[in-house]
């Protein structure tokens, strides 16, 4: 049996019984959990290995998260919502001329934090490499028609929601996003994740294994589809993660590093009501931007029903991680996800370094959501 290392609080005891069942059943090499009640940390566990040479995942390991980045993203959009500097039912046009080309004139904000802009990839299609130079990558995107009438569908922007919210980032504050998310949100919080990893951190990064079916998993598909047009536009991989060119560069989307205990910690401020240790960054207007839907169909990348809010998952009958209507999640390509249940005041996230198969995630983070929410409310 694999030793699951730190604390777990005895009322979430079935959280450390969810997490090493992972580990028993073979399902994991290195991972971390933890959970956060009322801003207070009452899980914080981390197992297994770091890489294929047995070195420990230790209390400070790290590792990439694919899209649960998205949530620090959406964070700092939320923030400069609150502070009137941006105005999320705008044309993104407003903020960034250049995007209003070949018909986007029209696309808003929230389109963008919704899924539903109709820029879910690259026209031309562009190699992974090509992300880690910022103009080129979004100029080609402001270049480019929707791939839809905006704001009709939701088609998952795996990786450009990233870059469009970054460039409104900037184009605001003449800041990065990754500048912006450090100065304001992860240093103030104490929050060890990074857009944009310092050379620093390097010794601390885990080895990202990637799944065996990679892209290949689309084979059988129509390629004319805009789920596969989406994803060929930018075809990674999932060994991207594992180099420093991919880890330094700002990859707002799918290129945040970190563990589970930064991403529930920067995640119970929006648990908390928008402030937690006297760090506050939203307020409870800006909190309830989030629940603004977006859409709730079949996603035309994903090709399963998503209710998208502002910036976040909501909750349908598909992903029911919560009870309470007040809850929210995210999730990472290979399994990493994250829950914010308001009503419940938690904050759960979970984070590991083997990637299953498939774009949503698997069971492994599920369970864990689950126990912990079942948790925090049977203390209500």
């Amino acid at each position: 049996m694999t030793e699951i290392h730190g604390d777990c609080h005895a009322d979430f005891e079935a959280v450390r019984t969810a997490f090493a069942a992972n580990f028993d059943e073979g399902n994991e090499v290195g991972a971390s959990v933890a959970v956060t009640l009322h801003g207070e940390p009452v899980v914080d566990l981390w197992a297994g290995d770091a890489d294929a040479n047995g070195t420990p995942w230790d209390r400070d390991s790290i590792v990439n998260v694919w899209s649960t980045t998205k949530t620090m993203s959406a964070i700092c959009m939320l923030i400069l919502a609150d502070r009137g500097e941006l105005d999320i039912e705008a044309p993104v046009a407003d903020y960034w001329p250049e995007f209003k080309a070949n018909g986007k004139e029209r696309v808003t904000v929230g389109h963008v934090l919704g899924h539903t802009a109709g820029v879910p990839g690259w026209n031309p299609a562009i190699a992974p490499t090509d992300i880690y130079d910022w103009d080129p990558t979004v100029a080609n995107l402001a270049a480019q028609a929707p791939w839809w009438e905006p704001g009709t569908k939701s088609g998952y922007h795996a990786i450009t929601q990233g870059f469009l919210e970054g460039e409104i980032v900037r184009r605001i504050t003449g800041r990065t996003i990754g500048t912006f998310f450090r100065e304001e949100v992860a240093e103030p919080l104490g929050a060890d994740f990074h857009i944009g990893l310092p050379e620093s951190e390097e010794p601390r990064v885990a080895h990202l294994f990637a799944p065996e079916a990679g892209i290949s998993q689309l084979e059988g598909i129509d390629m004319e589809s805009i789920a596969v047009r989406a994803l060929v536009s930018c075809p990674l991989t999932g060994d991207e993660p594992n180099t420093r060119e991919w880890r330094a560069s700002e990859i707002p989307a799918a290129g945040g590093t970190g563990n589970a205990r930064s991403v529930a910690r920067v995640h119970s401020v929006i648990a908390n009501g928008g402030k937690v240790d006297g760090v506050e960054l939203l307020s409870p207007e800006g909190i309830d931007r989030i629940f603004v839907e977006r859409c709730h169909d079949t996603d035309l990348v994903l090709g399963m029903k998503m209710r998208l809010g502002t910036g976040f998952g909501l909750m349908n009958e598909n992903i029911p991680l919560s009870p309470n209507p007040r809850s929210c999640f995210w999730g990472g390509w290979g399994g990493s996800i994250a829950v914010i249940d308001i009503d419940a005041g938690i904050s759960v996230a979970y984070v590991m370094n083997r990637m299953a198969n498939g774009l949503v995630g698997d069971t492994r983070g599920a369970f864990i959501a689950l126990a912990a929410v079942g948790a925090a409310n049977a203390l209500r």
